[in-house]
């Protein structure tokens, strides 16, 4: 009887030493986290928006007379111009031929005329001099002379409508189809020229940025299916009116596109950046924990962890700058943070 109570002492005392040995190792063990060193950098603030560019220069040019139809070679190419042609400002890319129209402009009479009086203006002015001619036969030399210059400019005018002529430099985008030789009559359209190095974005912003958005300010332009390509941008139009059903107010961006890159129509995203700081303490958001004592997140030190109560300036969805709270060099916890306390044992794996 006395060997078995003793057996279940031992027994008891062996459980209660292997409990107590659990006990010690759990408070010794130390929780696995990853830290980052914080470095000063830079951070930006900045409102998203979205929307469809659209070019800043667009024209559709349309037949001023009828005649018959004749698209002319592109010199580049070797071949009738097509759409997706770059043209160059004053090129001729359409030809009207009409022979009837052409020689009612006369412009071999008017250019003729206007040499004649001109010589004929010159004559009298050298005999006013002399005291040859009288001042109203002067005059009437100059009126004749430029009437000549009227005739002939008009004659020019007329004579221009017979072809097409791009007025900047640009892209075809759309050249309608009709059989060559055939008559066209005046005010069908025929080419619509297009120039994206530069386009412009109209947005409309909830009105709670009214104040913080101004012209000039820039922005990153970029379309979903060209992640790494990001244009400039900038305000170039503000409205000083707020939409009373929307309560937005409208803004215009002017973006640069130098390689083409978006075309007009694509939607794309605008990052207005509305403030920046060039040397921060800057965080990631999502390892901020919110408690009633504020905003806080854990550094390492001395092999344990220790909270911090932040407060927080600049910020944008991925990043948060820190003006009190935290300092350089200090060692942040940025993965296994959930379940920590103040003074957690922590072990660093990266």
């Amino acid at each position: 009887m006395k060997h078995k109570i003793l057996l279940l002492v031992l027994g008891v005392l062996f459980i209660a030493a292997c409990r107590n040995q659990e006990s010690n190792l759990d408070t010794d063990i130390a929780i696995p986290v990853s830290v980052e060193e914080i470095k000063p950098k830079a951070i930006e603030q900045f409102i998203t928006t979205t929307g469809t560019v659209l070019s800043v220069k667009e024209v559709t040019l349309k037949s001023q007379i009828s005649g018959y139809y004749y698209i002319l070679k592109n010199p580049k190419t070797g071949r009738p111009f097509m759409l997706g042609d770059f043209v160059n400002k004053d090129q001729e890319i359409i030809l009207f031929k009409d022979e009837e129209y052409e020689n009612n402009i006369k412009i071999e009479s008017q250019e003729l005329n206007l040499d004649i009086s001109k010589r004929e203006f010159e004559k009298q002015q050298s005999l006013y001099e002399k005291g040859g001619v009288t001042l109203r036969e002067l005059k009437n030399a100059e009126v004749d002379y430029i009437n000549a210059q009227y005739a002939y400019e008009n004659a020019k005018i007329q004579l221009a409508k017979m072809k097409i002529k791009v007025p900047f430099s640009g892209i075809i985008i759309d050249l309608p189809y009709y059989t060559e030789g055939t008559k066209v009559e005046a005010n069908l359209s025929m080419v619509t020229l297009m120039n994206y190095q530069q386009l412009y974005l109209e947005v409309n912003l909830p009105e709670k940025n009214f104040d913080i958005l101004k012209v000039n300010q820039t922005a990153r332009i970029t379309h979903y299916t060209l992640p790494e390509d990001t244009l400039s941008g900038k305000i170039t139009q503000l409205s000083p009116a707020i939409n009373e059903e929307s309560r937005t107010f409208k803004a215009i961006l002017l973006i640069n596109n130098p390689g083409t890159i978006i075309r007009p129509g694509m939607f794309v995203k605008a990052d207005i950046i509305v403030a920046r700081k060039d040397s921060a303490v800057v965080i990631p958001k999502d390892i901020i924990l919110s408690k009633q004592r504020g905003k806080t997140v854990f550094i390492v030190q001395r092999g344990a962890a220790m909270e911090r109560v932040i407060t927080t300036g600049l910020e944008n969805p991925d990043e948060v700058e820190v003006i009190r709270g935290l300092k350089p060099n200090d060692r942040l916890i940025i993965d296994g943070f959930e379940t920590l306390g103040n003074q957690t044992k922590v072990k660093i794996i990266k």
